[in-house]
């Protein structure tokens, strides 16, 4: 079938391909794009897909399409069809058992390599990454950092197991370890205590009460125990808070992501309560605070 089909397809979808409520990225064209290939045979995330050439389909692979379009509508998450979603320029492997990586984390990402980055000694550029998930922030620490060493913890083996693909698939086995444990349970021995310039974390932080108002994409697909904050969204990040300062070196920082809403309320209870003389929010574009940088 001639190339002119992705366009009437796009046409003739059109809003029904609309951006998945948390994945801007994931446009019309770009989702269309992105099943296209993987009807082809090549897996791509929505902004790889945008940057690729589409072959032409034979009727079976036009067949396969129509499949992946109708798993999409039907709410199955873009990156769970393709197995793949871009973070920091790099493309991740993704599953259900572990969350899909998202653009929003980039600002806690980009945060920690420049900070990560200006450790004086290469060989000092040690980071524990707490709750890793699909291992994104991990990863890309070393792949993007030289030197950098992480060690990564997730209480899901699913999770953990998600992560370790994407370690091996792109290239950092020999500088990320991952673990299975809760928080800083895998690390907490004395060889650990004192010695992490960084420690980050993208802890679940939505409320369980509003868990049900979530997106069913959302809500229905990816696991809950990686956003099912507990009461308030503060469960984990509590925990968090009270164990980072018995990893972090002399001068480290601690950094983790918050929730639209949660940023202001959290940075003053923390000025206000000693532990973390400093205390920074990063703000979106949008001007919402959506990640904070701690130091004790």
């Amino acid at each position: 079938m001639p190339r002119a089909s992705l366009d009437e397809r796009l046409a003739a979808l059109g809003a029904q391909l609309a951006p998945a409520p948390d994945k801007p990225e994931e446009t019309p064209a770009s989702t269309l794009r992105a099943l296209w290939l993987l009807a082809a045979g090549t897996p791509a995330s929505a902004a790889l897909a945008l940057e690729t050439e589409l072959p032409d389909l034979d009727d079976d692979g036009h067949a396969r399409l129509d499949g992946l379009v109708a798993s999409r509508l039907a709410g199955t998450p873009l990156a769970h069809l393709t197995g793949r979603q871009r973070f920091m320029g790099l493309e991740f492997a993704v599953e259900p058992g572990a969350l899909i990586p998202r653009a929003e984390t980039e600002l806690l990402a980009n945060a920690a390599l420049s900070f990560l980055k200006a450790v004086p000694a290469a060989d000092a550029r040690r980071c524990l990454d707490i709750g890793t998930g699909s291992g994104n922030l991990a990863v890309t620490m070393a792949a993007l950092c030289p030197g950098a060493r992480v060690l990564a913890s997730d209480v899901s083996e699913d999770a953990t197991r998600v992560a370790r693909l994407n370690v091996e698939r792109l290239g950092v086995a020999d500088r990320v370890s991952v673990f299975v444990g809760d928080l800083f349970a895998p690390f907490d021995t004395a060889e650990h205590h004192g010695r992490y310039p960084l420690v980050l974390c993208n802890p679940p932080y939505v409320s369980s009460a509003n868990v049900s108002q979530m997106p069913a994409e959302i809500s229905g697909h990816e696991p809950a125990a990686a956003f099912d904050g507990g009461f308030g969204g503060m469960g984990v990040l509590r925990r968090l808070l009270r164990d980072a300062p018995r990893f972090l070196a002399p001068g480290g920082r601690l950094m983790f992501e918050v929730g639209a809403g949660q940023g202001e309320g959290l940075l003053r209870n923390m000025a206000a309560g000693g532990t973390y003389p400093l205390v920074e929010g990063l703000k979106d574009e949008r001007g919402v605070v959506r990640a904070i940088i701690a130091g004790c």
